[in-house]
Order: structure tokens, then C-alpha cells, then sequence
């Protein structure tokens, strides 16, 4: 019971990395605020929660929607002792010549803006909690192209610098910050944006699920729950030590090119020496 008598708050709750968070933290004796636009989904997980999670609609592009679920939690508990800044969709998908700047606004402000505030109406009430502690999701795409489009890795790159930022700002206050970096996990945020068929976008989640597991040195497609027991050991006393971090959640994806890990991958060295091989070997005939 790590989290018992302890105040949660999640957004994007509702379903994939945000409901196994939740999930996770209850079972931990925790109290949690679930967040997030779906209504339906939201109210069903605290109906099953017997009590624990307490559910609040919040469209986190709104700041005053983001202070308002702060303020529930805190002013309902006492106050509150993590914070984890989860909500995301893919956002816009098209190259940076080709962006339009209603959807560039729109992404950061669901990414990156989001988590600023989710921070600054969060800090108020976590004020002399003993192991407060903010959890933000970053990406890999964070690290350089090749993971998602341009827009939502430059918000994944601010949410990286921003988490460094706010855990400079709050040591004052005993708060830490951490971010996550998940590689690719099993959840909607690649299919719900596709204008494809609800059966068809199932048929597309396996794909990515299967593409991913073999992307990797890790043999299996990222899981929901990976990342929430992720960011309960940031958010727990086995992770007090840590703050200003990022945790790579990835199964090894950024670990380099297929060749550095893979051996049945020809690698450039290899060829070097083959070639070097095959000349010497001409040379003696």
C-alpha cells in the first residue's frame, strides 16, 4: 500500500495509460481524481472503483477546466500528493511544410501547455506534502524523428525541458519532477485520429502492436500497465532520490540501429570486414 491515505491525480484517465494508472494506484491505497473528455468511460471506472477513484470531466486544452480539477482534489482532501500529466492524442500529422498553425496550436496545447498547467494549479495545493511528486509523459519521439510526426515531437521535446524547469522551480517546496518517455505502447493514441472504420482501426492497433514488437529488442508490444508501474516508482519513496529525470519506458527501441542489437542484422562494420576479407583474399591468389 504505497499510496495509502495519498492524493492522486491522473488526466486521461479514462482509458489506455491514464486507467492503468489509476487502476495501479488504488490498489495501492490511494485516493484518485480521474480526468478526461470521455464522460462514459470515466464514470464506469469510478462506478468499479467502489469509492477510490472519483471522476471529473476535463478537457485539459482549457486552463480553467485544469485549475478547477485541481482544486477539487485539494480543497475535497486536504490536498495533493501527485500529480500525473498523462493526456495526449497524436495530434497533427502533417510535415512542418505542410502544418497549419490551428493544428500546431491545438497539439502543443494538448501535449505541452497541458502539463504547464497541470503543474501550475497543482503546485498550491502540494505545498508541504511530504514526497509530492509530478509525473509527466514525454516520448521517444522526443529524442529525434522517426517516432511520430513533427508536431507532437516537438511538444514531447518541450515537455522533456519543461520537467527540468519546474524541478529546479519546486525543490523550494520538496516537489519533485519527473517525466516518462514510453516507446511504442498498446493503447489508441496512434488509430483514434485515422478517419478509418472503428473495426478497422482495431485491425490497425494489432498491426502497430505487432510492427512495434519487432522493432525492438524487447520481444512484445509496450503494455498500459508498463508505464503506470513506471510511474508509481517515480512517484513512490523508492523513487525520492530522483528528480528532474527522464525514464526511458521503450523496450530498447532508442538503443540504436537493428544491426547494433540485432545479430542476424548485417551491420556496417560486418561488410567493412568482409570486404576487407574477400581483398585479402584476392591479393593471395
Amino acid at each position: 500500500m504505497r499510496f495509502s491515505g495519498k492524493t492522486v491525480v491522473i488526466t486521461g484517465a479514462a482509458s489506455g495509460i491514464g486507467k492503468a494508472a489509476a487502476e495501479l494506484f488504488t490498489r495501492d491505497g490511494a485516493t484518485v481524481y480521474a480526468a478526461d473528455i470521455d464522460v462514459a468511460a470515466g464514470e464506469a471506472l469510478a462506478a468499479a472503483s467502489d469509492g477510490a477513484i472519483r471522476f471529473q470531466h476535463c478537457d485539459v486544452t482549457s486552463t480553467e477546466a485544469i485549475r478547477a480539477l485541481m482544486d477539487r482534489a485539494g480543497s475535497e482532501t486536504g490536498g495533493i500528493d501527485v500529480v500525473f500529466n498523462n493526456a495526449g492524442a497524436g495530434g497533427a500529422r502533417a510535415k512542418i511544410h505542410e502544418v497549419e498553425p490551428a493544428d500546431w496550436d491545438r497539439t502543443m496545447d494538448l501535449l505541452l501547455r497541458s502539463v504547464a498547467f497541470g503543474i501550475r494549479y497543482a503546485v498550491p495545493h502540494m505545498q508541504g506534502r511530504p514526497g509530492a511528486s509530478i509525473v509527466n509523459v514525454s516520448s521517444v519521439a522526443a529524442v529525434g524523428p522517426g517516432y511520430s510526426p513533427t508536431t507532437y515531437a516537438v511538444a514531447k521535446a518541450g515537455v522533456l525541458h519543461l520537467t527540468k524547469m519546474a524541478a529546479a522551480d519546486l525543490a523550494q517546496f520538496g516537489i519533485r519532477v519527473n517525466a516518462i518517455q514510453p516507446g511504442f505502447i498498446n493503447t489508441d493514441i496512434f488509430t483514434s485520429s485515422l478517419e478509418i472504420p472503428d473495426e478497422q482501426k482495431g485491425m490497425a492497433k494489432g498491426v502497430i502492436a505487432q510492427m512495434s514488437s519487432n522493432a525492438q529488442p524487447v520481444k512484445r508490444g509496450g503494455q498500459p500497465r508498463d508505464i503506470a508501474e513506471a510511474c508509481a516508482f517515480l512517484a513512490s519513496d523508492a523513487g525520492s532520490f530522483i528528480t528532474g529525470a527522464s525514464l526511458l519506458v521503450d523496450g530498447g527501441i532508442t538503443l540504436g540501429p537493428r544491426y547494433s542489437w540485432d545479430p542476424e542484422e548485417p551491420a556496417i562494420f560486418g561488410a567493412l570486414e568482409a570486404l576487407e576479407e574477400q581483398a585479402k583474399a584476392n591479393a593471395g591468389k
